[in-house]
């Protein structure tokens, strides 16, 4: 009996830490398409760059709520939806932080392209919303007020 139990208990750890290897893999595989380039960047012109969204075009199907003024810039809560159709990709820019690039989404086909997500603001700045969608990309920013200046690097 004694056998058999621990004949089981190695072959359940056997498929278990196959199981585990085989889920490492796809994130490791995502992990390579990440655009490290991009949150590098320590220009806003530089992240367009690496976005392919130098040419990008205002528009009104963006939605970008933001507060006004945000007591403490450590949390300052957005929300970003796109209403453009084939949306595949969304990138937020905060144009006054050391590293401009804050997010950046893909999105496969027949997903809701919307989230939120609560960034870090260094200081008074604009975030601007890059959409990527059927190969053109489009636009939206908000200027946000910061009444605690320097909340992400402590005053450096």
């Amino acid at each position: 009996m004694r056998a058999r139990r621990r004949q089981f208990l190695n072959l359940a750890g056997t498929w278990i830490a196959t199981g585990f290897c085989a889920l490492l893999r796809p994130i490791s595989a995502l992990a390579a398409d990440w655009n490290k380039s991009g949150f590098e960047a320590r220009s806003v012109a530089d992240v367009l760059k690496y976005l392919n969204a130098g040419a990008s075009a205002n528009s009104n199907s963006i939605l970008l709520k933001v507060p006004e003024i945000a007591d403490d810039g450590s949390v300052v809560p957005v929300v970003i939806a796109s209403r453009i159709p084939n949306t595949q990709m969304i990138a937020v820019v905060v144009d006054n932080n050391t590293h401009p690039l804050a997010a950046s989404f893909v999105f496969s086909s027949g997903a809701d392209p919307g989230f939120s997500v609560q960034l870090k603001l260094r200081r008074t700045s604009p975030i601007r919303v890059v959409v990527q969608a059927s190969g053109k990309y489009f636009r939206a920013s908000k200027e946000v007020k910061v009444a605690t200046a320097d909340a992400c690097d402590g005053g450096k």
